[in-house]
């Protein structure tokens, strides 16, 4: 019951995002993917640290499937988002905590770009939600 409520509540939470809160969740989710690959990966849980890779992966792939090519900055995520799931699926195959830790630093990079972002454009706006 109570993890039935938990997760009504976070849907509930994912319906009522706005698209620039949305963003900052699937990275949130990415992020908190790789750290839970690494640390199953080094408390030898291979299946786990797979599992959880793949979850991130899932989030990078959708971050590109998103991108609008018409702008010369979203060839340029591309290829950083290219990048990251290359370390990931690298990272995974080879059971390689280097390119997982390496993928997570460009995610929190990312992140943290973002929240960057939505403080400026919601300045411009005069403190509102964009």
């Amino acid at each position: 019951m109570y993890a039935n409520s938990i997760n009504a509540y976070k849907n509930q939470q994912i319906m009522t995002a706005p698209p620039e809160k949305l963003t900052l969740m699937l990275y949130d989710g990415a992020i908190r993917f790789v750290t839970e690959s690494i640390r199953a990966m080094e408390q030898g849980d291979l299946n786990k640290s797979h599992n959880a890779n793949l979850r991130a992966q899932d989030i990078v792939r959708e971050f590109m499937c998103t991108l609008d090519m018409q702008y010369d900055l979203s060839k340029n995520y591309m290829a950083l988002y290219d990048f990251i799931c290359r370390l990931l699926v690298e990272g995974n195959v080879k059971k390689d905590k280097k390119q997982l830790e390496d993928a997570k630093g460009l995610l929190v990079e990312l992140r943290e770009a973002w929240t960057q972002a939505i403080t400026l454009a919601r300045q411009a706006h005069g403190g509102k939600a964009i």
